[in-house]
C-alpha cells in the first residue's frame, strides 16, 4: 500500500464529521481561565469577563452542531450564575475546613485539595449541563477527573456544603442526588445497578438524603435507592437497597485468631 493508498483509506474511515479535539483543549483553557476568575485574587475580573465570552464563542463554534439551537444566548444565560455558583463553591470550602483537621487553611483548600477542585469543575460545568448544552460540560468535568481522579457526571445534583475528603477513586453518576452537608471519601461509587442503553432517561443512580457520611471505598447502587438522612456508610459497604434515616451501615470483616503454629 502506498502513502497516497494509506491517506485515502485513513480519510475513508474518519467518519465523524464533528469529531474536532481542538475542542476538547479549548475547554481545557476555558475551565482553567474561569477557576482563576472565580478564585485567584490577582485575576481581573472584568477583563476575564471578556476573554471568557470569546473563550465561549469558540466553543459554541466548536460545539453547538443544532443550527436552530441559540448557543449564542448560553453565555448570557450562564455567566448571571456565576456569583451564585461562587457563593455555593465558598461553602464547599468552608466544609471542607470544618470537616478536616488535616487542613491548615481555607487556602490550602482552594488550591490544594483534589475533591474541592473535582467538585468546583462539576458545579460550573451542571449549570451549562442544565442549558442543554452537554458535550462542553462532559469535557470539563472529565478533565477534572484527569486531574483528580474524582469522577463526577455533570448531570449530577449536588446540594450545598458538599466536602469530599482525598477523593481519588470517586464516581458519581449522572442522575445521582446527593442533599445537603453530605461527606464522601476516597474510592466510593454512585452508580447504576444495571447497564443497558434503554435506561438513559430514568433515575439509575441513587439519592443521599442530609447529612449522610460515606466512608471510602462504599458502594451505592440503583436509582430507587435512598439513603436516609443522618446516616453513616461505612468502608467497603455493598448497598443495592435503601436504608432509613439514621442508620449505620457497616461491613464487618470475618477475623480468624491462630491458635497453632502454622495453623
Amino acid at each position: 500500500m502506498n502513502r497516497q493508498s494509506v491517506i485515502d483509506s485513513i480519510n475513508k474511515h474518519k467518519k465523524q464529521p464533528n469529531l474536532r479535539f481542538a475542542l476538547k483543549e479549548r475547554v481545557e483553557s476555558f475551565t482553567n481561565l474561569l477557576f482563576y476568575t472565580l478564585f485567584d485574587i490577582d485575576t481581573p475580573v472584568d477583563e476575564n469577563l471578556d476573554k471568557l465570552e470569546q473563550e465561549f464563542d469558540v466553543l459554541v463554534q466548536l460545539a453547538c452542531w443544532e443550527v436552530d439551537k441559540p448557543c449564542k444566548k448560553l453565555w448570557e444565560n450562564y455567566v448571571v450564575k456565576l456569583p451564585e455558583v461562587l457563593e455555593s463553591l465558598n461553602l464547599d470550602a468552608e466544609a471542607t475546613v470544618n470537616c478536616d483537621p488535616a487542613s491548615l487553611s481555607i487556602e490550602e483548600v482552594y488550591m490544594a485539595y483534589p475533591g474541592f477542585y473535582a467538585i468546583a469543575i462539576y458545579r460550573l460545568a451542571h449549570e451549562l449541563f442544565l442549558e442543554g448544552f452537554p458535550l462542553v460540560p462532559r469535557l470539563m468535568t472529565e478533565y477534572a477527573h484527569r486531574q483528580t481522579g474524582v469522577d463526577i457526571n455533570p448531570g449530577a445534583t449536588i446540594g450545598s456544603s458538599f466536602h469530599v475528603d482525598h477523593g481519588t477513586g470517586i464516581v458519581i453518576g449522572e442522575t445521582a442526588i446527593i442533599k445537603n452537608n453530605v461527606k464522601i471519601y476516597q474510592g466510593v461509587t454512585l452508580g447504576g445497578l444495571y447497564v443497558a442503553k434503554h435506561l438513559q432517561k430514568t433515575k439509575r443512580h441513587p439519592t443521599i438524603e442530609n447529612n449522610v457520611t460515606i466512608y471510602a471505598n462504599a458502594t451505592i447502587l440503583g436509582g430507587e435507592t435512598i439513603i436516609g438522612e443522618n446516616s453513616i456508610i461505612g468502608g467497603n459497604a455493598w448497598i443495592t437497597a435503601s436504608v432509613p434515616a439514621h442508620s449505620t451501615v457497616f461491613h464487618t470483616p470475618e477475623i480468624k485468631i491462630k491458635t497453632l503454629p502454622h495453623a
